[in-house]
């Protein structure tokens, strides 16, 4: 087990670190807090106070970087609320479906058609639904319609000129450098290769490069994949490799995201499977996965990851670890199950804002009938269990006569669902938080959402645009990283490689990462983890990231090629202010601030004019070098 700086044992006590090393630096990591009470509000008439309040204090500098809008731009909904009265507020905490339940009656009595309900006519937007899951996170915060600089560029490089020569509307403690904005938003960290690589080519070519992911060399992910063979089989090679139900695939799955994220060439197209994983999420292991899921991520999410998302959304409507995760395969037209069709809608294409109800959900579900998989794993169309009749979708109709031709009005109907403008603006949206901000400006997301369509849904040309878009240069820091991208940057940036037991490294990797509250692929629910910064905040999830560091520091990965501690600095350096100065550019490619050296030297018993004669410090670097990862500089993106 790696070195801990902190234990989770609550038998042990923490060990205390004296001085503050980073004095700007004491808010918290990011951890998932969907479980945490709430605080109560004490400017909100309608809660009591407690006999004790803790008091809040000022947010820390470095949070109020990562997230501005969060202190700028209240707004609370609750209050909104208790001023319709208490029957609001129980409303306000339901779920979209229940919300819409509980509407009022329709006037229309062929709203009680395929319902079950009166209600059937009133959308979850129209209920006080949140647009979105991050946006339940963020509803306070409203859209940074002013980042500082806004518009397209000709080229991506022009673009990030254009913003450098812009002020920035919140402050970072980040680098502005165009190379590292890039590769912390495009990468999942920057390497001192990465940096090199991208000064040599230009800004532009890289960028048109990792959009042809085909053309990229990927040797070092290529050889790390080979200790989890079964993660790119297919499924038949999978159930003729592992006895029935073994879940083995599905564990090296994850294991194959972590070596593909830490040592993939083509980053890129990484994040944007990342992305897709998530809006598309089927759960990795889930039950019923073992023998498909793995062929889900090649052939569903790898395959069209940087291709047309209509081919994506079809491809997984005809994909078995879809149709067994989201209950497919027990709808039929004698017994409609609901999940797929309700997530039609919701997650996967026009979101809540699309404006669809809850007949829309039941005739969405009607449409997915007869779409199952076998028990050897195959997609399978079975037109017996198809549901006929006329249905209406939104905007979408047919009368849906026959139920040989069901699999066609199917992609007929998912097709119109990709292409909805609604879809377009809630990719784009999503897309934006991913690469800009957690509350981006609306802007970018109609710019975006408008070559979209396009398009026709193809999402290269979309994340040209968006590289072209001045929103995105100037946004540099207004990321957090989440817990596995803290992770993995650390494992980048420090230069951890496959090693000779890489099998049983990717194991302990993984087991670590669930430490975090973010393994690959571990998000249960089909709404994908949360992509914003107040998803994630929580001390523990910070210690955790901390003890990372030093076992990656340390090179305490048994299996892996861990570089020693004296690597990090090559460069000759004749005093320890230039040293510490030499280690910070290589770390987190740029100097810290005076206070922050000055603690460090503090912590050395040094001065800043000592003499360096050992690169090691005299043992303390594996000491230094994490505190340099736990600060802000490598905890914002």
């Amino acid at each position: 087990m790696p070195e801990r700086l902190f234990s989770d044992d609550p038998g042990d006590a923490p060990k205390k670190v004296k001085g503050a090393f980073f004095s700007d630096y004491t808010g918290e990591f990011p951890m998932p807090r969907v479980l945490q009470s709430p605080q109560p509000d004490p400017d909100d008439p309608g809660e009591a106070a407690p006999a004790k309040r803790r008091a809040a204090g000022p947010a820390p500098a470095w949070l109020r970087t990562g997230r501005p809008a969060l202190h700028e731009l209240m707004r609370n909904r609750r209050q909104a609320l208790l001023a319709l009265g208490g029957g609001a507020v129980a409303l306000g905490a339901l779920g979209s479906g229940a919300a819409a339940a509980f509407g009022p009656v329709a006037d229309d009595p062929d709203e009680f058609v395929k319902t079950g309900s009166g209600g059937g006519n009133v959308s979850p937007r129209d209920a006080g639904s949140f647009s979105n899951r991050d946006s339940s996170y963020t509803s306070g915060q409203g859209d940074l319609n002013d980042l500082g600089a806004s518009g397209v560029a000709d080229t991506p490089s022009a673009a990030a000129v254009a913003a450098m020569k812009a002020t920035p509307r919140f402050p970072t403690p980040l680098n502005r450098d165009p190379v590292l904005h890039l590769l912390r938003r495009a990468t999942f960290g920057p390497t001192p290769g990465d940096v090199a690589l991208v000064k040599q080519v230009g800004i532009d070519a890289w960028i048109d490069q990792q959009l042809d992911p085909a053309k990229v060399d990927d040797p070092v992910a290529d050889a790390a994949l080979k200790a989890v063979p079964t993660a790119t089989m297919s499924t038949a090679d999978i159930r003729s490799s592992v006895k029935d139900g073994d879940n083995k695939p599905q564990y090296e799955l994850t294991r194959a995201v972590l070596a593909r994220q830490m040592w993939s060439s083509r980053q890129l197209l990484e994040v944007m499977v990342d992305f897709w994983n998530n809006h598309l999420n089927v759960t990795s292991p889930f039950d019923g996965g073992w023998d498909v899921r793995g062929p889900y991520d090649v052939g569903v999410i790898r395959q069209h990851a940087l291709g047309k998302f209509s081919d994506m959304l079809i491809a997984s409507a005809r994909d078995p670890a879809m149709m067994r995760y989201l209950d497919n395969t027990s709808s039929d037209k004698r017994n409609v199950n609901e999940n797929y069709g309700r997530e039609l809608l919701e997650l996967h294409t026009v979101g809540i804002d699309g404006g669809y109800n809850e007949k829309d959900v039941r005739n969405s579900a009607y449409l997915m009938t007869g779409r199952t998989a076998t028990r050897e794993g195959t997609f399978k169309y079975d037109q017996n269990k198809h549901w006929t009749g006329a249905v209406k979708v939104l905007g979408f109709q047919h009368a849906n006569k026959s139920a040989k031709d069901g699999l066609a009005v199917g992609d007929a109907y998912l097709l119109y669902l990709a292409t909805h403008p609604s879809t377009a603006r809630y990719i784009a949206r999503k897309l934006c938080v991913r690469f800009v901000c957690d509350t981006p400006p609306q802007g970018l997301v109609d710019r975006l959402a408008k070559t979209y369509q396009e398009s026709g849904s193809a999402i290269a040309p979309v994340l040209k645009v968006l590289f072209r878009s001045l929103e995105f240069w100037i946004a540099t820091g207004l990321k957090t990283r989440r817990p596995l991208e803290n992770f993995v940057a650390t494992a980048r940036v420090v230069g951890t490689q496959p090693g000779a037991d890489t099998a049983k490294a990717l194991e302990d990797l993984y087991n670590f990462t669930n430490k975090l509250g973010q393994p690959p692929l571990g998000w249960g629910p089909p709404d994908g983890y949360p992509d914003v910064a107040t998803a994630w905040s929580s001390a523990a999830g910070m210690l955790e990231t901390w003890n990372a560091h030093r076992a990656f520091v340390g090179g305490q990965w048994k299996g892996l090629t861990n570089p020693k501690a004296d690597s990090l600095v090559t460069q000759p350096a004749a005093t320890l202010g230039t040293y510490l100065d030499v280690l910070a550019n290589r770390l987190i490619f740029q100097p810290m601030q005076p206070n922050e050296k000055d603690a460090l030297i503090k912590f050395l018993g040094a001065k800043a004019d000592t003499r360096v004669t050992d690169n090691n410090l005299g043992g303390k670097l594996p000491l230094v070098a994490p505190l340099i990862l736990d600060s802000v500089y490598h905890a914002l993106r």
